[in-house]
């Protein structure tokens, strides 16, 4: 008889990475147009580790317990959708959490097949690339010939904007720290500064911001017609940014906004054109296991990352 319980990643309090632990919980059960898909990698994000640590109390309340976990690689288990056979390999994300586990549940609309060339550690670092893509193609609209500034070049979702940047025709300038400019320039940057001591960095058309703090001294980098997309927030400062975006977001001009990621089955299947054009390559950081998933918030909040920090369900 099939077990009707698995393994999955839970906290009953705010605090430090060691609040997660591996615990065992019900196997979830597809409805009308879901998948169940058994996971077998999925990347750590800076959002996790703010909801985890209560960052985010105002969002996430205080019931308890809770999951963590908000995308994911996996095979499919039950299809629920004619665009899926049993064993396909899938990527997806969604903003549920709870894909840190031995199974999960996903709508079919947020699911797409893995690039034939990726294994799941490597297709779970670029999921980030959708938010690259949103911000870059969708929100700023990136034209060919225009100057692109990143913060963070190097980081979970700047190494594929870095990519997608000069894919898209633009001339990129990546932000990173020194011993990622090298790296920076290797992801197709046309110029890579340390962000401690850039220098002069002259006018932008659009910037990506990874960082998330000191947004007014970015803005004023920008060109007349210029656009700002920032992906990430100042926690310790969180309402005053979210104040900041808000102030200049309906701006005809020199605009600042972000924007809640929304991951669907088309903008994944645009990200692996891009793989598969050979234009967009992934970046594993570290890959940990399940039951070590606390070392891989570790790893993301200690810094220096490159690419994306992998948890993989055996």
């Amino acid at each position: 008889m099939p077990s009707t319980s698995m393994r999955a990643i839970t906290y009953d309090r705010y605090g430090p990475p060691e609040v997660l632990r591996e615990t065992t919980v019900p196997k979830p059960v597809p409805g009308p147009g879901e998948v169940l898909v058994r996971v077998r990698a999925l990347s750590v994000n800076g959002g996790e580790l703010a909801m985890r640590s209560g960052k985010l109390l105002p969002f996430s309340g205080k019931r308890f317990p809770k999951r963590i976990g908000v995308d994911l690689v996996g095979e499919v288990v039950e299809p629920g959708s004619s665009r899926f056979a049993v064993g396909d390999l899938v990527w997806g994300g969604g903003r549920r959490m709870g894909t840190a586990a031995e199974y999960y549940v996903m709508a079919a609309d947020r699911l797409d097949h893995v690039p034939a060339d990726l294994n799941p550690a490597e297709a779970a670092s670029l999921l980030a690339g959708i938010t690259a893509i949103t911000a870059l193609r969708d929100k700023a609209h990136l034209k060919p010939g225009e100057r692109l500034l990143i913060r963070g070049a190097t980081g979970g979702v700047g190494f594929v904007a870095t990519q997608l940047g000069k894919a898209m025709g633009a001339h990129v300038t990546g932000l990173a720290s020194t011993k990622n400019l090298e790296l920076t320039r290797e992801l197709g940057a046309d110029v890579a500064l340390d962000y401690r001591n850039p220098g002069q960095l002259g006018k932008f058309d659009v910037i990506l911001d990874t960082v998330g703090h000191d947004m007014g001294e970015f803005r004023r980098m920008l060109t007349p017609h210029g656009r700002m997309v920032a992906i990430s927030f100042d926690l310790d400062h969180l309402a005053r940014t979210v104040g900041y975006i808000a102030a200049n977001s309906l701006r005809p001009s020199r605009w600042v906004r972000g924007f809640s990621g929304n991951p669907k089955a088309d903008l994944l299947a645009d990200m692996s054109r891009w793989v598969d054009a050979g234009l967009v390559r992934p970046l594993v950081d570290r890959v940990f296991p399940l039951a070590d998933i606390a070392g891989a918030h570790r790893a993301l909040e200690e810094g220096g990352v490159r690419g994306k920090v992998v948890v993989e369900v055996a």
